[in-house]
């Protein structure tokens, strides 16, 4: 490749993130495909079902297989035959299918009934948040390596790292952390997520249904995610950067 710097034009090598098509096939039926990075698949897998609600527990997926092809990647995934038949009949009543949150609800009542509100009671220091932020780059070595991918990072209560998870979309950063960690019931525990992007509605959306209780996005949230944060019982902060960050929503969790 051709690199400009200082003025000057030399040849250089460098490192591009791998982005692959991945398709999402439930009991052999073909339901979305993806452009993901080609690492943590079977985390994916669980995560993207659980968010998309596809399944409401884990243990309704009774297996994933992994299946490399030419054009891309088939996730093989065996759900139990009510929500595969729920899954059908969701499917009947779409008219098109993008692999965002918003576009699994039949109407806009249905958005905002899709999940629990979250009544967890804890608090968070701002310089915990402050330093998670800060800290987020440590367990980005892809980015670092590409500077095209996104992260998503669970902390504790103390803001130490418990899972990470990196891949070319936000939304699929997202699932493979929830898809990793739901069984580990850490989500129901006090913590927070940080991610590496601005926060939207599916960003809220997969968090209310993992039960995460605090957002923390290192960009801007969207109006509508505000607002979905606050009916989902989440607290919400964006611009997270080393010194400030913005609470929008449940401030009583930030101390």
């Amino acid at each position: 490749m051709d690199q400009w710097f200082g003025n000057t034009l030399s040849q250089s090598r460098d490192a591009v993130a791998e982005e692959v098509a991945v398709a999402l096939v439930y009991n052999g039926v073909s339901h979305a495909v993806m452009m993901a990075s080609p690492s943590d698949l079977s985390a994916f897998a669980k995560g993207f079902s659980l968010t998309e609600g596809v399944v409401d527990k884990l243990d309704e997926i009774y297996g994933i297989e992994v299946n490399h092809r030419d054009d891309g990647i088939e996730l093989a995934i065996e759900v139990s035959s009510q929500r595969f038949m729920a899954l059908k009949h969701k499917r009947r009543h779409l008219a098109g299918r993008t692999g965002c949150g918003i576009c699994g609800a039949e109407s806009l009542q249905q958005l905002q009934s899709a999940f629990a509100v979250n009544t967890a009671c804890f608090t968070i220091e701002h310089q915990v948040i402050d330093d998670a932020s800060v800290a987020l780059e440590q367990h980005q070595p892809l980015q670092a390596l590409t500077g095209a991918v996104h992260g998503a990072v669970w902390c504790d209560s103390q803001g130490e790292v418990i899972g990470a998870c990196e891949d070319v979309g936000r939304h699929n950063a997202l699932d493979k952390l929830i898809g990793s960690l739901y069984q580990t019931t850490v989500f129901q525990q006090p913590g927070f997520l940080v991610i590496s992007s601005r926060a939207s509605y599916e960003i809220i959306q997969k968090a209310a249904k993992a039960g995460i209780a605090m957002v923390v996005a290192v960009s801007a949230p969207t109006s509508l995610a505000i607002t979905m944060a606050e009916q989902a019982g989440i607290t919400l902060i964006g611009f997270s950067r080393e010194g400030r960050h913005v609470v929008y929503s449940h401030k009583q969790r930030v101390n």
